[in-house]
């Protein structure tokens, strides 16, 4: 028997329990199907052999209509009787050998994997397929592994050179799909062929639509139509020499020859500062106590409209407006609307820039770091050489309470060209000489002086910059590319070049001020910052902007 092709785009795990009151099943089934379903997976955890048995044969029976195969979780024997597909097991499950046994070479065989380990003895014992999670928490497996979207990568890197397809499951709804495609990928670039969902369409008063939502978002990240094989399409952060398709990056960027040229880089970035003050960007701003009069000063001198709202409760109606998201969490008080945040700007294909301040000093602040980047996809990360040693996880660079110390890093190219790729987003580290990468082009700007160091916040008015100018750029680009045309990528708009500007907009206006006479030491150059930054046009930062890519 030939085995069949598979497409794991949308896999419908079934659960009739989730159906809402009022609603058939078999009617349920058949609505996803015509939404764009494509492979079901029958589970009864409850039912008899009997009517496990009569639920597989109707459900195939409809699925046939839809040229839609059917697996069947756990047992064989079903799968046997009703002739579907092949099965789905759990690691307590029948062992893939036996079931292979029983039904044969041409059966597809999947099985649930949550370690690298796992992975692995799938791969050895000829798996076709495996489900990773659970990457949220789920209701349809209260005993689950809460894996979270950064714990699949390594689990793909172990299928890269295989045949063996993957699904990510666990508590996959709309609000959080971007972030799930965008993240459940391999340090060597290998995503995931599909997403595997129950509550999100069963439990649906809608399931046609529920379905065709998520098709369309799977089918737009994948840059597919309906008929092409998930599995030759390769979606990356990193352009690949190698790849036949044009696959939606995390962090949309401009073609290769605009990132080749420090010249063209600080002339783009230039040029941003003309579309905030067009734009005016809403920059919502979740920040530390210390600095919150400063960052939305900072925020309206450069032409943008900041607002400081922390509760959970407005974070999913302010995610609506247009602009960007800044999480700085100096002051760690609103860990849920952080959460809420970031996870609303996702859906909403907002730019998030995380400033994880001081993120090295406290094990409470590793672990909110970790809690908020599992939740969320950032679009930039920024910190000083200590906070991102500490998401490197490395001690080449140590941190006292928020600063950092010592000389830095050996190679500080190397160090936020690693962190971009593994965390899947620009990634900024500021010090004397600035250095920041999108995964796969570092720049080096050498602006700034001694007396940014002086006063209070001063990395702080820069996570803010760069927020305004990723802002800027996604509301230009949401304005200007057709309504849907990227509903696959997480932000619209080039976000490496806004971080540049945003790092060249303080660090520029910072070399002006302090060459005015009235500057006489901290509070004065304070002052003159928000003037220079108030006074800041696309010429000034074209001449002063000292801007130079890195060979790493």
């Amino acid at each position: 028997m030939v085995k069949p092709v598979i497409d794991y785009t949308l896999y419908l795990v079934t659960g009739r329990e989730l159906v809402p009151p009022g609603k058939d099943y078999y009617e349920s089934l058949e609505e996803s199907l015509r939404g764009g379903v494509t492979l079901v997976q029958v589970r009864e955890k409850k039912a008899d052999t009997r009517e496990f048995l009569e639920v597989a044969r109707k459900t195939k029976e409809i699925c046939d209509r839809y040229h839609v195969p059917v697996l069947i979780n756990d047992r064989a024997d079903i799968a046997l009787a009703i002739k579907a597909h092949g099965v789905h097991v759990g690691q307590d499950d029948m062992p893939i050998e036996v079931a292979r046994s029983i039904l044969g070479d041409g059966a597809i065989i999947g099985v649930s994997a949550g370690t690298v380990e796992e992975a692995k003895a799938a791969v050895a014992a000829g798996a076709d397929y495996i489900g990773i999670g659970a990457v949220y928490p789920t209701g349809s497996k209260s005993n689950a592994k809460l894996l979270g979207v950064r714990g699949v990568g390594p689990i793909l890197s172990v299928l890269e050179g295989t045949n063996v397809k993957s699904v990510v499951i666990g508590g996959i709804k709309s609000v959080n799909l971007l972030r799930v495609l965008h993240g459940a990928v391999s340090p060597g670039g290998k995503p995931v062929d599909g997403i595997a969902v129950i509550s999100e369409i069963i439990a649906s008063q809608d399931p046609r639509a529920s379905a065709s939502h998520l098709v369309s978002v799977l089918h737009s990240f994948y840059k597919a139509g309906p008929s092409s094989p998930s599995s030759s399409l390769i979606p990356s952060i990193f352009k690949s020499t190698t790849s036949t398709v044009s696959p939606i990056y995390l962090v949309p960027t401009s073609p290769d020859p605009a990132h080749s040229s420090a010249d063209t880089l600080k002339q783009n970035a230039a040029h941003l500062l003309t579309l905030v003050k067009r734009y005016t960007p809403m920059i919502h701003q979740i920040t530390n106590n210390v600095v919150i009069n400063q960052s939305a000063n900072a925020t309206l001198a450069l032409g943008a409209s900041p607002i400081m709202a922390t509760a959970k409760e407005e974070q999913e109606d302010l995610a609506k407006i247009p602009g960007g998201l800044l999480i700085n969490f100096g002051t760690v008080t609103d860990k849920e609307g952080m959460l809420a945040a970031g996870k609303w700007a996702n859906f909403n294909r907002k730019p998030v820039v995380f400033d994880p301040v001081g993120v090295g000093a406290t094990g409470f602040r590793k672990s909110t770091a970790k809690e908020l980047l599992d939740t969320w996809q950032a679009t930039v990360i920024k910190g000083n050489p200590g906070e991102i040693a500490s998401l490197l996880g490395t001690s080449e660079v140590q941190s006292r309470g928020v600063d950092s110390v010592g000389s830095g890093f050996a190679n500080p190219a190397e160090a936020v060209l690693t962190l971009a790729r593994r965390e899947r987003c620009i990634v900024v580290m500021t010090g004397p000489t600035d250095y920041i990468s999108n995964g796969q082009t570092v720049v080096k700007l050498n602006n700034g002086c001694e007396l940014l160091g002086n006063i209070t916040g001063s990395g702080c008015m820069v996570g803010t910059a760069v927020a305004t100018f990723c802002g800027a750029a996604s509301v230009d680009a949401l304005r200007t590319n057709a309504e849907d045309s990227k509903k696959g990528a997480l932000v619209e708009g080039d976000m490496f070049v806004g971080a540049i500007a945003g790092v060249l907009a303080v660090t520029v206006a910072a070399d002006i001020a302090v060459t005015n006479e009235r500057v006489k030491g901290p509070a004065s150059f304070l002052t003159q910052l928000l003037d220079e930054l108030y006074a800041l046009t696309p010429e000034k930062i074209i001449e002063f902007g000292k801007v130079a890519i890195v060979q790493v």
